[in-house]
């Protein structure tokens, strides 16, 4: 491999080598002296990587000279393994590359000496100065390569760490089970959440792009998705702050959100369930993302079609012999008293926007046909839930 260390002489490989140890040792003791982040005992793992690092290095350098280098692509292993082990430490690259730059110092004094000694002009010198510092621009550029595979390796893990854990909520782990699966996954299990479901990406993926490829919109990191399947969704920690999040609501928007009652995480499937049922049935008032949370009543409605039917078939068969607009009108009289707490006749009109007159009619109609049904609290219940269906079945 050509490069400044080709300029120079090589039996200046074997002087350097006699050093080497002794220059090793000087390196390290100055990167622990100044490099407060290395400031601890080289033990263990940690101590046998800079040692190793330090040591092959210098090695290395001699063999540059001497141009007996291999090529190697595996060569630069121990380089990257110390970018990874930065990462495992929980640091940033900020003190390795200062402790690279700090033991270039430290090798360009030592080997001036031995350059000296041997006779070397100020040509060659320069030619030495330039080949250390360019050999520790390559040991870094590998350490940035090894830190940057160990993050994507995380990241990987973590995904699938998340991926895990979303499985788990919609299926319903116990707490014990959510606060492993969530310390792996490195999400702080919250004590409320809610789940959202969305409509399926319309845009589709690029040919040959797995889910797990496919980009992840901009949403904030403690926010979980599953966006790529027939039905996605989402897991909205703290939702009184995630949901106000920009990133979070333009999602919200562009996919047709529909957003679970906030529940324990014990109970997040139960979320996802009703975010699914409301979104099969959204509320003819729904404008933007629906919030399930106030919507409640109508979940109830949905939870069982085939009881509410019976309840509606039994309940309001009195309105069976007469016409469909009169029973469409009867039946909103009826809902509007049961909903204004059997109000006067003004409150119903004023509800159906409609003269109070008019209203008092309907409600004479209304008292007539049910009877002794309207005096009874079970009745007016079943009553009101059979309304409150034919309505929403109306408007579906």
């Amino acid at each position: 491999m050509s490069g400044p260390w080709s300029a120079l002489p090589r039996g200046l490989a074997a002087e350097l080598r006699r050093e080497q140890q002794t220059i090793a040792a000087e390196i390290i003791r100055e990167i622990r002296k100044q490099v407060p982040e290395f400031s601890r005992p080289l033990a263990g793992q940690f101590g046998a990587g800079i040692q190793h690092g330090v040591e092959t290095a210098l090695a290395e350098f001699t063999e540059l000279i001497e141009g007996a280098r291999s090529e190697n692509t595996e060569r630069m292993r121990v380089y990257r393994a110390l970018g990874r082990g930065e990462l495992a430490e929980g640091r940033s690259l900020d003190a390795l590359q200062a402790a690279y730059r700090l033991g270039a110092r430290v090798a360009w004094r030592r080997y001036a000496r031995v350059a000296r000694r041997v006779g070397l002009g100020t040509e060659q010198l320069v030619v030495l100065a330039e080949a250390i510092f360019a050999h520790i621009d390559e040991l870094a550029a590998a350490s940035v390569q090894g830190y940057a595979r160990a993050q994507a390796d995380e990241a990987g893990a973590l995904g699938r760490s998340r991926s895990h854990l979303l499985t788990l909520l919609a299926r319903g782990g116990g707490r014990a089970e959510l606060e492993a699966a969530a310390d792996l996954a490195d999400w702080p299990l919250p004590w409320e959440l809610c789940a959202v479901a969305l409509a399926p990406d319309a845009g589709g993926r690029p040919m040959g792009v797995r889910p797990t490829e496919a980009r992840r919109p901009a949403l904030p990191d403690l926010v979980l998705a599953e966006l790529h399947g027939p039905e996605p969704w989402l897991v909205i920690p703290e939702p009184d702050l995630y949901l106000r999040d920009g990133q979070v609501r333009a999602l919200l928007e562009a996919r047709g959100g529909v957003i679970g009652p906030t529940v324990p995480p014990e109970q997040t499937g139960d979320s996802l369930r009703w975010a699914r049922t409301l979104r099969a049935r959204p509320p003819r008032t729904a404008e933007g993302p629906v919030d399930g949370g106030a919507h409640l009543a109508a979940l109830l409605l949905l939870a069982d079609p085939a009881l509410v039917r019976l309840i509606a078939a039994r309940r309001l068969r009195p309105l069976d012999d007469l016409t469909p607009k009169q029973r469409r009108r009867l039946g909103e009289t009826l809902l509007a008293w049961l909903q204004s707490d059997r109000g006067s006749a003004p409150d119903v009109a004023a509800r159906l926007g409609i003269h109070p007159q008019t209203a008092r009619q309907r409600l004479h109609q209304v008292q007539r046909i049910f009877g002794p049904a309207l005096a009874d609290a079970d009745a007016r219940f079943e009553l009101e839930i059979a309304l409150r269906a034919r309505e929403a079945q109306q408007d579906g």
